[in-house]
């Protein structure tokens, strides 16, 4: 997967689409990905003891990474991630639209 845990992204399909946030979980194996203030789920808690109340707690359910696009730094366009290999052997992500590196 090329998107990381701290990448900004845009989403482009379903109920949140257009709207950018950062991601807070990378799943690499299962292909999703947990985005801050993104296709939020509701999940209700009974009351532990005697006298206290239930709560709704609301979360950021996973996501699949197929529909976010990175959002680059420097253009601030949602683009596709290439991946370029520098001449000591190491890979490094960068933008389709302005060539700028990611992290």
């Amino acid at each position: 997967m090329k998107i990381k845990t701290g990448d900004k992204v845009m989403v482009i399909r379903g109920k949140d689409r257009g709207k950018t946030g950062k991601v807070l979980q990378a799943f690499p194996r299962l292909g999703v990905l947990s985005i801050e203030g993104m296709n939020l789920a509701v999940k209700h808690l009974r009351p532990r003891r005697s006298g206290e109340q239930g709560q709704k707690v609301q979360f950021p359910a996973p996501m699949p990474a197929a529909k976010v696009m990175l959002v680059c730094p420097q253009c601030g366009k949602p683009t596709r991630v290439g991946v370029a290999v520098q001449e000591n052997g190491r890979h490094e992500r960068r933008c389709h639209h302005c060539q700028a590196t990611f992290r």
